[in-house]
């Protein structure tokens, strides 16, 4: 029988400079089939973020800034992956979760890029059968109060991209299950955090973002085409 007990705070805490005002609701004691049951509720809800760690449920409400941050950053990684010549498969804000260790997540957007190929024709993400996203995009989670790193390295995720106001790291998983700051992307070869961010702050402030996705894509592809000639 589903469990939702009415164990509920919601998590305050003062936003850095820049940040959204994004509410956090968490819920205690949930158990697995609470936490699915919570899940059909949401999955209607535009923009609403569930993460689920053995019994305890967040539920992150959306934002303008932050929807238009992460779509954005989606939109780099997308155009990026062209400008490189790699296959992209988007996953968008997918349920990612795994019953054997009661975890679940929900990122802002993923991808699959080394493994595009595995996962092409598939409707349904069952990580039982299919490889995790090869890189996950968290925005503005400075509020949260789960552990949001230890269920994507639970879930296997190698790289994620977190932006926190005028802030992007990028976060690789280590061979010990640790996610540490990296200097550059592994999913976008030598693609750097400023790199990236010098294009965002381009994209909160453009008339069309197009000609912004446009303009990286260009710089992207001069920049590998100067690595591989050794300029």
């Amino acid at each position: 029988m589903a469990t939702v007990t009415h164990t509920a705070q919601f998590v305050e805490r003062t936003p850095h400079a820049g940040a959204s005002e994004r509410q956090v609701l968490r819920l205690s004691d949930v158990d697995w089939d609470g936490y699915l049951t919570v899940q059909k509720v949401f999955d209607r809800q535009r923009g609403f973020r569930l993460a689920y760690d053995r019994g305890e449920l967040e539920i992150m409400s959306p934002t303008l800034a932050h929807d238009d941050d992460s779509r954005f950053l989606g939109d780099l990684v997308r155009v990026g992956a062209r400008a490189a010549r790699l296959p992209s498969r988007r996953g968008g804000s997918v349920t990612m979760r795994t019953e054997l260790l009661q975890k679940g997540i929900e990122p802002d957007d993923c991808f699959w890029i080394q493994n595009a190929e595995k996962v092409a024709g598939a409707r349904e993400l069952d990580l039982d059968v299919l490889p995790p996203p090869d890189l996950g995009i968290e925005v503005d989670v400075s509020r949260s109060s789960l552990n949001r790193f230890s269920i994507y390295a639970a879930l296997r995720i190698a790289e994620i991209w977190r932006l926190e106001g005028d802030a992007l790291t990028f976060f690789l998983l280590t061979d010990r299950g640790e996610y540490t700051p990296a200097l550059a992307s592994r999913a976008l070869p030598h693609l750097r955090p400023d790199d990236v961010m010098r294009f965002v702050h381009e994209g909160r402030v453009a008339v069309d973002q197009g000609e912004v996705l446009d303009q990286f894509r260009e710089w992207y592809g001069k920049f590998l085409a100067g690595i591989e000639s050794g300029e």
